[in-house]
């Protein structure tokens, strides 16, 4: 966990795999951070630990979901009750379910 960085109430950081959260980022109370699956193709089910990465400066706001191996990067915001299932580009906004581009922050760099 970065230097100023900071983890609200009730925020479930689910680390089968590393979830590594950088300097200045904010998980915000309710948030997942899912670190972990099931391999769905083989019938005993394995457990699969994905890491995750929030980079500097990321705010995952209240009641968001990250999935497994997904990478949050630098500046980026992850807007309240979103589900992130891919990757989300450094400096923009992503929301909704599933999570997708609604704005950049480029003029915040």
């Amino acid at each position: 966990m970065g230097a100023e960085a900071s983890i609200g109430e009730w925020a479930l950081i689910y680390n089968l795999g590393s979830v590594s959260i950088g300097d200045r980022a904010t998980i915000s109370h309710r948030a997942h951070l899912c670190a972990g699956s099931h391999d769905y193709r083989d019938p005993a089910l394995p457990l699969l630990r994905l890491p995750i990465e929030v980079g500097p400066q990321a705010w995952i706001c209240a009641d968001a979901f990250v999935g497994p191996g997904r990478r949050i990067g630098e500046g980026a915001i992850v807007g309240a009750a979103a589900v992130v299932v891919k990757d989300v580009p450094p400096w923009t906004i992503v929301a909704g379910n599933p999570a997708r581009v609604i704005r950049s922050r480029q003029m915040f760099r």
